[in-house]
């Protein structure tokens, strides 16, 4: 059922640490943008307390309309919040398609949404979610109607891709900052990649996909950029932006640099981040991270690229693709990109210059007992988190945003320690 009453509370209220911190005095952090070094601690705060929400995977702004946060629920849904009404007791309801999405694997479900860059003229947004019948990943669109609600009916469907196993199914879909839409795809699942997906440029499995969605190609309902870097390859997928990825969860673009910032979840025992590049091969399978994977050596004459970062799984075992932070709240992460592992709750910073790190890793906060699904960012260039809480067969949920300096200083925020 679809609500149409786009009228949020939430009540913005911390949550007791693990560990307490000796917090210094309030005061303003001043810096010089350009002249940026170190990556600092971060403190998260929970905010809407008082709204449950099922399995929270994607949370992101409207262009026309930045009060307002859309938060993706995994089983379906897509609920509202209100960021100015902080006494809301229940979310409204955009979209509710729970009948349409399969969601029998801890990896299927809604898993993304993006907004079209005109969603003030045209109404329009984009999901991407698995379905049933056969199991196949979706790409679609649906319109926004006048009484800011939307309709199921109104879906119109861009592309389909079989997925042969329940898992890696990406993915994230978002604009760039050329118009054009981006989609991970992960490299159709099991373990091992078994069926190479990952080397196969014929396969849209195991890639980060480009397309206008206002075009035709070929009689497709999207069409395929001119400067899309494999157009003219024999045998070779048109929309395939990047391939040898395994399996990319969260992506991002950097709002200032336009680099597209991704994690890649790794198999059994390095995860990494990467900036994704036109016609990068990232490795898999014959890499996993920067480390050898395969038996079977590339060919000499195949450029691999290197991730920016990596990690063992001492550290977690699901990385968390975030965002670099553009925000004013905290001045001195002002270009830090941002990341987290699911399964453990550390949130680290790096800071790099053209692919290549420049400082970091630095653990800058950890959500104990809390799931990190996601970042998102707000207009004002400031991120938040989406959390499964507690037992994650339960679905419970948590939304989470980073505090400034004054907040922090009166608010019961979670720790920063390892």
């Amino acid at each position: 059922m679809l609500v149409t009453t786009l009228i949020v509370l939430g009540v913005l209220s911390g949550v007791p640490s693990t560990t307490s911190l000796d917090d210094p005095a309030p005061r303003i952090e001043e810096a010089n943008p350009a002249a940026i070094s170190g990556v600092p601690r971060m403190r998260p705060m929970r905010v809407f307390k008082d709204i449950r929400l099922k399995r929270p995977i994607q949370i992101l702004v409207r262009p026309d309309l930045p009060d307002l946060l859309y938060v993706v629920e995994q089983p379906g849904r897509i609920r509202v919040l209100d960021r100015t009404r902080p006494d809301a007791t229940e979310a409204a309801t955009l979209l509710d398609i729970r009948p349409e999405v399969r969601m029998k694997h801890n990896e299927e479900g809604l898993l993304s949404m993006a907004f079209s860059p005109d969603v003030a003229n045209d109404g329009l947004f984009y999901l991407y979610y698995t379905a049933s019948s056969p199991r196949r990943a979706v790409l679609s669109r649906f319109k926004i109607a006048s009484d800011g609600a939307a309709d199921p009916e109104s879906e119109e469907i861009l592309l389909e891709v079989p997925q042969p196993f329940g898992n890696h199914n990406g993915g994230t879909v978002l604009f760039g900052p050329d118009g054009m839409l981006y989609l991970s795809l992960g490299d159709g699942g099991a373990a091992n990649d078994p069926m190479g997906h990952g080397q196969d440029l014929s396969t849209l499995l195991g890639t980060v996909l480009r397309i206008d969605p206002n075009g035709s190609t070929d009689g497709k309902a999207y069409g395929i950029p001119s400067d899309n870097p494999f157009l003219d390859v024999e045998g070779a997928r048109p929309e395939i932006w990047a391939y040898g990825l395994r399996n990319i969860w969260r992506m991002s673009f950097d709002r200032e640099t336009g680099e597209l910032w991704a994690g890649d979840v790794g198999q059994n025992q390095w995860e990494e981040i990467d900036v994704v590049r036109a016609g990068g091969n990232y490795g898999w399978r014959y890499r996993e991270g920067k480390h050898r994977f395969s038996r079977d050596e590339p060919p000499a004459e195949l450029e691999l690229l290197d991730p920016v970062v990596d990690y063992p799984r001492s550290d977690g075992i699901s990385v968390t693709g975030g965002h670099v932070y553009r925000g004013t709240a905290r001045p001195k992460a002002f270009g830090a990109y941002l990341y987290a592992d699911y399964q453990s709750g550390r949130i680290w910073g790096i800071r790099a210059v053209d692919g290549e790190m420049t400082e970091g890793p630095k653990q800058v906060a950890r959500l104990r007992n809390s799931l990190i699904s996601s970042f998102g960012e707000d207009a004002d260039g400031e991120l938040w988190i989406c959390t499964f809480e507690g037992d994650p067969t339960s679905g419970a949920g948590a939304i989470w945003r980073f505090t400034g300096p004054l907040e922090r200083a009166t608010a019961k925020t979670a720790d920063g320690n390892a």
